[in-house]
């Protein structure tokens, strides 16, 4: 091979390098590698996956026909006493927002178009709530209301996973109770399903819920959370008791460990007891050894050696009276 046939080679392999290094691709074939006809095969199958994704009730109702509404005033004209319950409650407001469009307010923002139903007054062609289950009628309902911090967690919440809707508790038309529009008062409506827990507040100590002081709802969010029991917590994310018992929040630079670790409801029962302030042994010493017992996995200390036991009547608490906590004494002597 000739020198001039040497250097055209050597010429062609220094401009392929670079059309390479400035990113010049074939032009069959894009900067990625990718086939621009395979891309363009991708699109059309990610829109067809959009026709077929199942919309969610927010966005049907941004989608609907305006035409398809009829307006509560026309279903007054056939649901009379439904619509003086209406018109007691708070959903009346809806029709205040014309911005938001028909399919945001009265009975259609619940109940769907009602074009069709009011011209055959035909059931089938309307959305009715018994026909629905709890979790889809409840969907319809979070449409508007789960954007606020205490129906947020609705649909993990036990209830749904127990079948239990908002209209087991709530009736929009007639309710019993005008507040919250539920169907009967608290604890009655809590009652009414939570039967193990009706006892304890008709023992001697008890919070003081049958007697109107407080209600279910003042500990659990019936909406759901994160907590157990679906308990509220406080602001700090403490424990719920410190939201009325607030002298035992501390901070405390010697804590009792329990309180931290187990919650209250490790020395007390929360509901009813029939041990004075609502604790879980009759004998506070017995409550105690429970923990300050000489056991090989024990973490908490034993009792000393020159403690009586047999002295019955003699409480731990008239020595270690700062039980809760304490800023001054880590055997909780003093507070």
């Amino acid at each position: 091979m000739s020198g001039k046939a040497i250097k055209k080679l050597f010429a062609l392999l220094f401009l392929a390098m670079g059309l390479a290094t400035l990113g010049i691709a074939s032009p069959k074939k894009q900067s990625n590698g990718k086939d621009p006809g395979a891309a363009a095969q991708n699109s059309n199958a990610d829109g067809e996956k959009q026709k077929g994704k199942k919309l969610t009730l927010s966005e049907m109702q941004q989608s609907a026909d305006p035409s398809q509404y009829v307006g509560a005033d026309t279903c007054k004209t056939c649901h009379e006493d439904v619509a003086k319950g209406y018109d007691k409650g708070p959903h009346w407001k809806t029709t205040l927002a014309k911005h938001q469009g028909p399919q945001w307010q009265g009975c259609e923002a619940c109940h769907g178009p009602g074009k069709e139903h009011a011209e055959s007054a035909d059931p089938s062609k309307i959305i009715r709530f018994p026909s629905l289950s709890a979790e889809d009628a409840s969907k319809r309902c979070l449409s508007c209301h789960e954007l606020g911090q205490e129906h947020a967690n609705f649909l993990r919440s036990a209830h749904v996973k127990n079948n239990v809707g908002c209209n087991d508790c709530h009736s929009i038309h007639t309710p019993k109770i005008q507040a919250k529009l539920l169907k009967m008062t608290q604890p009655q409506l809590c009652y009414s399903c939570h039967l193990d827990v009706k006892p304890d507040f008709s023992k001697p100590f008890h919070h003081k819920v049958n007697e109107g002081l407080l209600t279910c709802s003042n500990c659990h969010n019936p909406h759901g959370g994160f907590l157990t029991h679906q308990l509220r917590s406080t602001a700090a994310q403490d424990q719920l008791c410190f939201n009325c018992h607030t002298d035992k929040a501390g901070p405390f630079a010697f804590e009792h460990a329990p309180v931290k670790t187990e919650g209250c409801v490790a020395c007390h029962s929360p509901h009813g007891s029939s041990n004075p302030r609502l604790l879980r042994r009759s004998n506070v010493n017995l409550l105690c050894l429970e923990c300050h017992t000489l056991t090989v996995d024990s973490a908490a200390p034993a009792i000393p050696s020159f403690h009586n036991q047999a002295q019955k009547y003699q409480a731990c608490t008239m020595c270690h009276v700062a039980i809760h906590g304490s800023n001054s004494d880590h055997f909780f002597f003093k507070p």
